[in-house]
């Protein structure tokens, strides 16, 4: 009987599949830079083993079996971190949101957003914070889903979900008083509903919690603030408690003094914010998320060419860009991508240099600064044992910013991606 079973077994093992061997692939380019220094690395060259970094540095030895992909005149660096977009939104020159949000098919908008998350992938944007789908409800769950099952191309997502507005406070309006209009975000009112609300979209798959802090209550009137200071840290805490972090839109000084002392995590736009604001920012170490882009955009789609002189709503931007640096705020690379087209994520980070930003700085917050602000141990940086998401650009990103513009070769999780 031993013989016999024996005999079963050495048959099990033998019919069981051979593991398929790990992929090996040594990166040869002309420099490396890895998110943290301020300058490129000439000589460099970078070794992945399945998913993840193995080595880094010159002269590495080729392992047996290993393939080689020589970059010649490129610059090696982490996949980019997009810090604030929409796949669900697209540039409200072709669309305006109101009618994206009333009368798109879900259906459209999730093939369009699958179109877009692969138009982010191959513009060298790897991660994605998602901060709402903009009454698309929960499809940036299934999005995310999808891309991690390998069924679509696209960057890692970190989604939001619904978004959480005060009741009576977004958008659309403008319809009959009382009729129940699509929304594009979530209502809730009152501590205890925010409470509730903040749970179920934790509970349907949110990563992110996304408040919006202030906003316009009536058309044609100036945004003001939404949340109370009591309501505000209630959903603060609620998601902190579970884990996850929280962005709040918020452009006024009085939205902004409210999410700052509930504890967030980042702030969206703070166009208004004043060197008071961002000095307590600084010292509580919240990083804004500045969308000098989004800004930009909406003005060129009322007609304005880029030159003198600037809208009011362009030269706000810049001016509390310039105040938050000037008070050591951290700075999250997010341009509100979305209102403007996806895959020219870019956009952002030439502007922010444009607005006085050091190109190294800009390029850091893009990788490692993202990676730090949204709590991602894995990525953002050319390090060993760090997900081997990596792109490749044509010149030196720490010097000329439109390098971050020319990605010719895309790297998710040690598989090449095909452009």
């Amino acid at each position: 009987m031993k013989s016999v079973t024996a005999l079963l077994l050495l048959a099990l093992v033998a019919a069981a599949p051979t593991p398929a061997p790990v992929r090996t692939t040594v990166l040869r380019p002309a420099a490396v830079f890895d998110g943290v220094d301020p300058v490129a690395h000439p000589g460099w060259q970078v070794l992945v083993r399945g998913d993840r970094i193995v080595a880094v540095g010159p002269d590495l030895a080729v392992p047996a079996g290993a393939e080689t992909i020589d970059l010649p005149g490129e610059t090696l660096m982490p996949g980019m971190i997009e810090g604030h977009g929409h796949l669900f939104l697209h540039p409200y020159d072709e669309t305006s949101w109101d009618d994206q949000v009333l009368h798109e098919p879900l259906a459209l908008r999730t093939a369009r957003a699958v179109v877009q998350a692969k138009a982010t992938l191959l513009a060298g944007f790897t991660t994605e914070r998602d901060l709402g789908t903009e009454g698309a409800g929960y499809a940036d769950v299934g999005l995310r889903q999808a891309i991690a099952s390998g069924i679509v191309p696209g960057p890692r997502l970190i989604v939001a979900t619904r978004a959480i507005v005060a009741k009576g406070a977004y958008g659309p309006k403008g319809f009959e008083p009382g009729l129940a209009i699509p929304q594009g975000a979530e209502e809730a009112s009152g501590s205890d509903d925010l409470v509730r609300v903040v749970r179920a979209q934790i509970a349907a798959g949110a990563d992110v919690v996304k408040l919006y802090g202030d906003y316009r209550w009536g058309p044609g009137e100036p945004s003001r603030p939404t949340f109370s200071a009591a309501e505000m840290k209630a959903a603060v805490e609620a998601a902190h408690d579970a884990g996850r972090t929280v962005a709040v839109h918020t452009a006024t000084p009085e939205g902004m003094r409210r999410a700052i002392a509930a504890g967030v995590d980042t702030i969206e736009h703070g166009y208004g914010g004043t060197a008071e604001i961002f000095r307590t920012m600084a010292a509580r170490h919240i990083a804004l998320c500045p969308t000098l882009a989004a800004s930009d955009a909406v003005a060129r789609y009322r007609g304005w060419s880029g030159s003198a002189p600037v809208p009011e709503a362009v030269a706000q931007s810049r001016t509390a860009f310039a105040l938050a640096r000037a008070a050591g705020v951290p700075i999250c690379m997010g341009g509100d991508v979305g209102v403007f087209a996806h895959g020219d994520n870019a956009r952002e980070m030439v502007l922010m240099v444009g607005a006085g930003m050091p190109v190294a700085q800009v390029v850091i917050a893009a990788t490692s600064g993202n990676a730090g602000y949204f709590h991602l141990a894995d990525r953002g940086a050319i390090k060993v044992g760090l997900l081997a998401d990596l792109i490749a650009v044509r010149g030196d990103p720490t010097r000329e910013i439109a390098a971050v513009q020319k990605v010719g070769w895309v790297m998710k999780g040690g598989a090449v991606v095909p452009r």
